[in-house]
């Protein structure tokens, strides 16, 4: 049995940097465990499989489709950067003739559009709550040592811990900081984070002026010690940012050493638009 496999480098429009996933086009049902083998082989931060929900369906001319992700260690319930994947396979690849895809996730229905040169996913917005600091004080101390914390929230959803730094702190700081991984597994004691989220504001007297805020994220618990650049971690940092800037329109950057970019645009039914740019990198097929 071949399954069309691809590499895709997400919020990113150029080859080998953003965040890349691999993509598994399904024509029919694998066995469970199937997933995880895949998933643990292609040793990327998610692996996305897409799958005909009917017999009938087209990847060329259906417009919706269930999409699983998994990490090389499980499944994910949300995977923005592999949804971005996903799609720029049906769209650019099977030459989709839809212009907005329906995934059917765990995480409910996202949709995909295509608009110019960026693939737009719809994503659900997360809201996070204030954090006592006391009760993770082991684990920011793990990541950031004695670097100064301006903010700090939990958002329950998805049980990410947002840190925001000092905005006396400029992107370097952020860019240059080293995070071993390993420490935050053996420092989160609550049993509560599973993805931690650390977060700057835009430094008006840096040279990067044009982003609004910057962002690092490491998720050690779903076996991904650093994610280039995460789509459902800007679910939680878009609720935060535009309750802290008043703005519904942003645009951030996720500064691990791959990169990548994310258009932000808040709507008005409680979700979120996360826009981003994509570069195939790999065709090819798995053999079972």
């Amino acid at each position: 049995m071949q399954i069309p496999t691809f590499t895709v480098d997400a919020f990113t429009d150029r080859p080998y940097s953003g965040n890349p996933a691999a993509v598994c086009l399904l024509e029919s049902d694998l066995n469970e465990d199937v997933h995880q083998k895949i998933a643990t082989e292609m040793n990327l931060s998610e692996t996305a499989f897409i799958r005909k929900l009917q017999p009938g369906d087209d990847f060329t001319k259906s417009s919706c489709f269930g999409l699983r992700w998994f990490t090389p260690a499980n499944e994910v319930p949300l995977c923005g950067h592999a949804t971005l994947a996903a799609a720029a396979v049906l769209f650019h690849i099977r030459k989709n003739t839809n212009a907005v895809l329906t995934f059917v996730t765990l995480s409910g229905e996202l949709k995909a559009k295509r608009m110019e040169d960026h693939i737009v996913l719809d994503l659900p917005l997360y809201l996070t709550y204030p954090q006592v600091l006391q009760e993770v004080e082991d684990l920011i101390k793990a990541a950031i040592g004695d670097m100064v914390v301006q903010d700090l929230r939990y958002s329950p959803d998805t049980k990410n811990l947002l840190v925001r730094l000092s905005d006396a702190y400029e992107r370097s700081v952020l860019e240059e900081l080293q995070v071993n991984a390993q420490r935050l597994l053996s420092a989160e004691k609550t049993g509560k984070v599973k993805g931690l989220i650390l977060t700057l504001k835009e430094n008006s007297s840096g040279k990067h002026k044009g982003h609004d805020f910057y962002s690092r994220y490491f998720a050690p618990w779903y076996g991904v010690p650093e994610d280039p650049v995460t789509g459902s971690a800007h679910a939680v940092l878009s609720s935060y940012w535009s309750e802290q800037l008043g703005k519904k329109e942003m645009l951030a950057f996720q500064c691990s050493r791959r990169g990548g970019e994310l258009k932000i645009s808040l709507r008005n039914d409680g979700r979120v638009d996360v826009a981003g740019q994509i570069a195939i990198v790999l065709k090819g097929n798995l053999t079972l």
